[in-house]
């Protein structure tokens, strides 16, 4: 039962992988990191900032050879940069995905492996 199993759980995964590795395509304009709104305010005693939340104000924070970066982005270009960071993640989630299929594979494989040798072992000692 336990080796139906173990089959089973590889024929699943290597379709999932398969799967995977057909759908993932690098996204030739996907952005890293997250786009965050904040306010602030202007500091004019007659603006309405001093009154409410203050005037958005949108960025693009990444991390780029080991440096924090922040990029100030124009309301006109939010939702284009907004598209590509969605692209960059959800690109960077497939390959997660699949290097935990390929490590969840290879401990499958091992376990194959392990249960034939013992099995090779008892074969030969009887």
């Amino acid at each position: 039962m336990k080796k139906h199993t173990t089959n089973t759980d590889v024929r699943q995964l290597q379709a999932r992988k398969r799967k995977l590795l057909a759908l993932l395509s690098l996204p030739p304009e996907a952005m890293p990191g997250s786009l965050a709104q904040s306010h602030y305010r202007c500091g004019s005693p007659n603006c309405h900032c001093t009154r409410d939340e203050g005037h958005p104000h949108w960025s693009l924070t990444f991390m780029s050879e080991g440096k924090k970066r922040v990029h100030n982005i124009p309301k006109a270009r939010v939702e284009f940069i907004r598209e590509r960071v969605n692209e960059g993640k959800a690109f960077k989630q497939g390959v997660a995905e699949l290097m935990v299929i390929n490590a969840q594979l290879f401990h499958l494989f091992e376990k194959r492996d392990r249960d034939n040798k013992r099995r090779g072992k008892r074969k030969a000692g009887d």
